[in-house]
């Protein structure tokens, strides 16, 4: 009972504690996707297979980043991806050096994209052979756009071979690519799977965006609906958990602050008793488990050396899984006490741990941006 009454503590703090800097951490240590073509090239359609936002256009909604360069955060509110937008290429001896200095940290891949119909690409090769140089970034991605515009299967193939062979010379070695259209004549698509599918080998928060599938349940589609606030916390909590002594208390706090927010959703009062109520159904070995593994993580992190690198990293995937594990068992548990019903034990703990398996891969992806 002690680890119980612990752990409720630690969910409830007395004085809640200033987050602040583990939410800038995680603002600033955003993945990111380098986005760079000349103006028609499909950057705005890109964008917007990825979001499924079709109001967001290159340019509005962007802001500033550098001299040559705007960002856009998606989702806006809790965000969880970067996109930055190259817009240098369009003027004469176009200098990438301030773009790679503030990518240096924080893009995860470089997206080229190219209309297959445009063979004069020199000012984007000029960047690419830049961009390769600073070994800045070491993930790339050609994406050969509008190719269902071209006059024939033949003439096609030949345009994107071209555009494909100036890209891997410019970068020195073969590149993955992906053909798409995003606009067809008939009003259908080309290659958007294909293209999806490549882009979450890249960056698996991705796979999160468009889980489209039915779901079976109401409870199921509200939970769908909440995904990425609980995976901005998620984010929060692993990114705060990478730095030594901190996670201790900023972890609890932020997964504490992220079923309050989930409580007010669902309509349920939430207060120091709710909290209790729920740790009691999760069940008591829940509780020492919570506690013994985030204590046993913020020792490890002290561990001279091991501790600053492969320690912290660790604790950053747990606590990035744990967060989004409660917050999904979290709104189960709402769903329900808002109708008036009870649930089991075991059925959160069963699904708390499938939650936690889940996200494993997105988390690693995540932690090992920042």
């Amino acid at each position: 009972m002690e680890f119980f009454e612990k752990v409720k503590s630690w969910l409830n703090p007395s004085q809640d504690p200033d987050l602040t800097p583990a939410f800038d951490h995680q603002a600033s240590h955003l993945p990111t996707l380098w986005l760079l073509g000349k103006t028609g090239a499909g950057k705005s359609s890109l964008v917007h297979s990825i979001t499924q936002q079709s109001d967001v256009e290159i340019g509005d909604g962007f802001q500033p980043c550098t001299q040559t360069s705007h960002h856009y955060d998606f989702p806006q509110s809790m965000p969880l991806l970067r996109f930055l937008d190259t817009r240098g290429l369009a003027e004469a001896n176009y200098d990438a050096s301030e773009d790679i200095a503030a990518c240096q940290d924080c893009a995860n891949a470089l997206i080229v994209v190219m209309k297959a119909e445009e063979p004069e690409q020199s000012q984007v090769l000029a960047a690419i052979r830049q961009i390769k140089k600073s070994k800045a970034i070491s993930q790339i991605l050609v994406v050969h756009t509008g190719v269902m515009l071209c006059e024939s299967r033949e003439v096609r193939q030949q345009c994107i071979a071209h555009n494909q062979q100036q890209v891997e010379t410019a970068w020195g070695e073969a590149v993955t690519s992906v053909d798409v259209d995003f606009e067809c004549a008939d009003g259908s698509q080309y290659g958007v799977d294909v293209l999806q599918a490549e882009l979450a080998k890249l960056l698996p928060i991705i796979t999160q965006f468009n889980l489209d599938a039915e779901h079976e349940s109401q409870e199921e589609r509200n939970f769908a609906k909440l995904r990425t606030e609980i995976l901005w916390y998620a984010g929060a909590a692993g990114g705060s958990d990478a730095v030594p002594a901190v996670g201790l208390v900023s972890v609890p706090a932020i997964q504490a602050k992220m079923i309050h927010s989930l409580a007010n959703r669902y309509g349920v009062e939430w207060d120091k008793q709710a909290m209790g109520e729920f740790m009691a159904t999760l069940g008591t070995s829940f509780g020492v488990q919570y506690a013994a593994k985030l204590g046993i993580r913020q020792l490890v992190k002290l561990v001279p050396v091991y501790g600053q690198t492969v320690g912290s990293a660790t604790a950053a995937v747990v606590s990035f899984c744990t967060t989004f594990a409660l917050g999904r068992v979290a709104c189960y548990y709402l769903y329900h006490e808002s109708k008036g019903e009870s649930v089991s034990e075991q059925d959160l703990n069963a699904m708390y741990k499938a939650a936690f398996e889940s996200i494993k891969e997105v988390a690693k992806s995540e932690t090992n941006s920042q």
